[in-house]
């Protein structure tokens, strides 16, 4: 009879999948396409949900998404509410984590971080930089100093839209911010391509993102080995979102029918 009682309970747990692997990953409650974004429904989507998907259907595990304020998203880890975050940098937050053995994967995806200016002022001196927007909350690493001694002076806007609206406006004279995320905005949902450019003559910063946490350091380990082990798909679905793109270019957060325009010339002038 016991036998028969245990037999029944496991094709209960079998059938409505309560013995598989599961585990929340914390993220950001953000519009960051196109690397990732919340829904009308409350959804996460993006470069970085199908890419965790794509690794939890390989693995044989359950992953489900808890969007957070970007400062509650550390502490909701810190306090095991989420089993992982997502994006993490070990370079981000040092104070909050000290002490905390927190660990990370491999870099997923490359970034950039830098200002968009108006195209008339691209390229000019750093001195000639006096007003720069940022979303509340980023770091605005190469500037600290010259705003520290007042040299400038930032304007805070609760999210990116509102950011870019200031530096249209010219209530900025640039807006600091990811140069792919910044760019994909401007094209695809402002509608105002080329109206901001990347200005690679000013200060920026390279990083990458990763996935961390600090009880699962096995599953860190298995997700290191699936983006190893489909690298391939991986590197397809970067291109297919552009995630990374003109990253290592000449060409980098420029809008892309101007990328394409200037490949043609090249291969022009070098075939005549």
């Amino acid at each position: 009879m016991k036998f028969t009682r245990v037999c029944s309970l496991l094709t209960v747990l079998a059938a409505t999948g309560a013995s598989a692997e599961s585990y929340v990953i914390g993220v950001e409650q953000l519009a960051f396409a196109p690397h990732y974004s919340i829904d009308k429904q409350g959804q996460y989507q993006g470069f970085a949900r199908e890419l965790f998907d794509s690794f939890a259907a390989h693995s044989g595990i359950q992953l489900s998404y808890k969007p957070l304020p970007v400062a509650r998203l550390l502490p909701a880890l810190l306090e095991g509410e989420v089993d992982l975050k997502y994006p993490d940098s070990a370079h981000w937050a040092q104070a909050q984590k000290a002490g905390q053995d927190l660990r990370y994967s491999q870099a997923v995806v490359s970034y950039v971080d830098g200002v968009l200016v108006a195209p008339k002022r691209q390229g000019r001196p750093l001195e000639q930089l006096k007003r720069l927007a940022m979303v509340d909350g980023w770091t605005p690493w190469g500037y600290q100093e010259r705003i520290d001694t007042q040299q400038i002076v930032p304007t805070y806007s609760d999210d990116l839209r509102k950011m870019i609206h200031q530096a249209l406006k010219q209530d900025a004279d640039g807006a600091y911010f990811n140069v792919v995320v910044a760019t994909h905005y401007l094209d695809n949902i402002r509608a105002r391509p080329g109206a901001l450019v990347f200005d690679p003559k000013l200060p920026h910063t390279r990083g990458s993102f990763h996935l961390s946490s600090l009880r699962h350091p096995e599953l860190l380990q298995r997700f290191d080995r699936f983006l190893l082990e489909r690298q391939d798909e991986v590197t397809a679905l970067k291109a297919r979102y552009r995630v990374e793109a003109n990253l290592d270019s000449e060409y980098m957060g420029m809008e892309q029918w101007k990328v394409d325009f200037l490949e043609r010339q090249k291969a022009r002038q070098a075939g005549e």
